[in-house]
Formats: C-alpha cells, structure tokens, sequence
C-alpha cells in the first residue's frame, strides 16, 4: 500500500502545474477515493487538497522569486483564475503578497515533498477484530460540530454536558447489542477532512429498541468492521490508537475504510485518568 502511495505521490509532483484528479491519485494507489484521502489525512496530517495547494504555492513561491516570468503567468501555471485569487492564497500560505516578495526578496514558506515509509517497532502488537455486521441503528442525541484536528473539540464537550447525565443514564439502558453502552459516533464526515468542516455527531447506543421521544436516530447498513481496542492514560491512549490504526495497521493489512460513521466507545476510570476504549471503523477488503 505504501509503495503505491508514494507513486500516488510522485503522480502528483509531476502534475502540480496540470490538474490533480483525486480519482487518478486513488487508481495509482489501487484504492478508493474515500480511502485515499482518510488515509492521506492521517498519514500527513492535512488535507490532501492542502497539501496539494500547498505544494503549488512552494513552487510558485519560487518561481516569484526568480523574477523570470509575471505574476500572472504564475498564477495561470498553477491554476489561479486571476492574479487577485492568486496573492490571496500566496499571502495566506507565505505571509506576504507575491508582488512585495519578488521586490524584497523574502523569505518564504515551503511544503516539502512528502514520502511515507512504515516504521515497524515490534514492541507491541495492535489488538484488533474484523466484525460482519448486520444493519443496526443508532438512538441518542445529535449535532453538528467542526472538525478539529488537535486538542479537545469545544463543541463536542458542550454538547455533551448540556445533555447532561440523566438522559443518557436511560439512554444507556436500551444498548442491547456491540459495542454495548454510550458510543461517540461521527458521520458525514467531508471527504477532504478539512479542519473546521462539519459532520454529524451522535452521543448514543446501538439498539433495536424504539426511540424514546426527544431523541434521534442513525440508521446504519449491513457491512464489515474493524474494532480496535486499547488501555491507558486518557486521553492519549484514543488519540494513539487512532494514530496507529492509520500509520500501522491499514498500511499492513489488506482492508481500507469505506464509507459510513466512525464509532468510538470509551469507558473512564473514577479519576478519569484512565480509558478503556474501543474504535470501530468501516472496512472492506482492499482487493474485493
């Protein structure tokens, strides 16, 4: 998966002053566009699409620089409808105007080219489980919040706390199938994962029982799963697993994700200083 990831990433490099099709990217890296960008995402830590942006601008970045052609010439190259759209992406990616960085000099920004390798430690093995499961539903209480990439999302905890514990108390009662009791569940998440894009969040349980009135529900198709399971100090053990079920486990096993919510069931310690936690990811066979 890796090597044919890093020809998804040459692909790219060789056609940053073309147009940069995400379906291309995935049939080079013999998956799908949905997988390709979540794993993408993980891996490097933004965007494809940024990185994609930021890429250009590092060349145009240089290319201004060099004094040899127009701004707009740049601009044009690398996929700008106007000299204005231009100096709008180039000051936001560099910190300054393209017009003043070719009279001073500047220094500017860069995105390097990225490559990826997979680390093998050795130290530890992934504890994880593929489930055939049939369609199911989720119950509970839903919003919309931003994506956040780092650090706690403010509208999440918000959310939660004004549903306050009660309601969920009863809630959790009606869990009558995996995995058991109140889960966190992300859906319609935009494909670019793109911070500060909106998805569905749903503080449930998955039940077969009716929807008490006041609540909402997440119908679920019939597919596989990935679960993944992990101990230790909250909240760095989540935020490990979910590091590690993209840099480690994806790359080595013969699945991708596909499409549908993201599912995450965590069980604190007292102190809260401690997590139980289990992911469940949307799967399919690489090759299916």
């Amino acid at each position: 998966m890796l090597e044919r990831l890093n020809q998804a990433m040459e692909h790219i490099e060789l056609h940053l002053d073309q147009s940069v099709e995400v379906a291309e990217l995935a049939r080079i890296a013999a998956t799908s566009e949905h997988h390709l960008r979540r794993m993408f995402s993980a891996l490097a830590g933004m965007p494809l699409s940024e990185y994609v942006r930021r890429r250009r601008l590092t060349l145009a970045g240089a290319e201004v620089l060099a004094g040899r052609e127009t701004l707009l010439e740049i601009a044009v190259r690398y996929g700008y409808g106007s000299g204005e759209a231009f100096a709008r992406a180039f000051r936001a990616m560099h910190g300054i105007g393209p017009g003043e960085a070719r009279r001073t000099g500047a220094a500017l920004n860069s995105q390097p080219r990225m490559a990826f390798r997979l680390v093998i430690e050795g130290s530890s093995s992934m504890r994880y489980r593929v489930v055939d499961k049939p369609d199911f539903t989720v119950v509970g209480f839903r919003t919309r919040v931003p994506l956040v990439h780092l650090g706690p999302n403010q509208a999440i905890i918000d959310f939660v706390r004004a549903i306050g514990p009660q309601p969920l108390e009863r809630l959790a009662k009606l869990s009558d199938q995996e995995p058991h009791g109140i889960v966190a569940v992300c859906d319609g998440l935009d494909p670019s994962r793109a911070e500060g894009t909106e998805f569905d969040y749903h503080q449930g349980v998955i039940t077969s029982a009716a929807a008490p009135e006041g609540t909402t529900t997440l119908a679920v198709p019939a597919g596989a799963w990935a679960v993944f399971t992990t101990s230790g100090p909250a909240p760095q053990a989540i935020q490990e697993l979910w590091r590690d079920v993209f840099t480690q486990w994806f790359p080595s096993n013969p699945y991708r994700t596909r499409t549908g919510p993201e599912i995450l069931r965590t069980h604190l310690s007292p102190d809260k200083a401690e997590a139980d936690a289990e992911l469940w990811l949307p799967v399919e066979p690489e090759h299916g």
